[in-house]
């Protein structure tokens, strides 16, 4: 970025234009005003306005807490259902994304934009179990066929899946029934032609881990695509869906 480089040069000039004319820069980089360095100082607060935050995160692609959604149907310019019966429901006073638990399969929907082949995908995720029966799901990019995050609590495992294939796996024993969890994905460019693909889970409440949970290093390009929340609700019991986003 040239703003700062530009404003120090400012200053650089100002200070010696000062020295010229018989003053003293003062210190901490404030200078006495005059109608010499008044050009200078009006330049130095123009570039100081125009500069951007160097630490301002980028806006996220795609983000969906559905507290403007209505409730009892889907809203069909965002969502693109696979499969399963997905709707926007009212629970504990916040407006969710509801799979219905029937049939027992693994269901999926798209969504967010389709032009990019990396990028970060997260959302909470609510499920719970029946008995013994214990549901899985994830969230996914790169369309149908691309990556998916899979969470097996049953099996205490997180798994990195190319379309239905499990290509990494890495212990997770953080889940909790009737609870939210946490999953993000990522794809992103690891060299001139390699791929990473990464995921986390961590309960609601607690601190994002500064690591990820599982890895795998893809060789071949992927394919650009939506992002995408799946489930396969074992339990009889519908899985719930929040807070999505879709980041560089």
């Amino acid at each position: 970025m040239r703003r700062p480089l530009q404003a120090a040069r400012l200053r650089r000039r100002l200070s010696n234009d000062i020295a010229r004319t018989g003053g003293t820069p003062v210190s901490r980089g404030t200078f006495p005003m005059n109608f010499r360095t008044l050009p200078w100082m009006a330049g130095l607060l123009l570039l100081g306005a125009a500069a951007p935050a160097a630490d301002a995160p980028a806006p996220p692609r795609y983000a969906n807490d559905f507290a403007k959604a209505a409730a009892g149907k889907l809203p069909d310019d965002e969502f693109l259902v696979l499969a399963g019966t997905f709707e926007v429901a009212e629970r504990g006073g916040e407006r969710v994304l509801e799979l219905s638990p029937y049939p027992l399969d693994a269901f999926g929907v798209l969504f967010g934009p389709a032009g990019h082949a990396t990028g970060n995908v997260s959302a909470r995720v609510w499920a719970t179990t029946t008995g013994r029966r214990v549901p899985e799901f994830g969230v996914g990019s790169n369309d149908a066929g691309g990556y998916k995050l899979w969470l097996m609590p049953r099996r205490k495992l997180v798994a990195i899946r190319k379309a239905d294939v499990t290509v990494a796996t890495a212990p997770y024993d953080a889940w909790t029934p009737a609870t939210w969890t946490h999953v993000r994905l990522a794809v992103t460019k690891a060299g001139d032609a390699a791929w990473r693909v990464q995921g986390k889970a961590w309960p609601a409440g607690a601190a994002e881990p500064a690591t990820w949970t599982v890895s795998f290093d893809e060789p071949a390009e992927p394919p650009a695509g939506r992002a995408s929340v799946w489930a396969n609700p074992y339990s009889g019991q519908p899985v719930r869906f929040d807070d999505l986003r879709v980041e560089e």
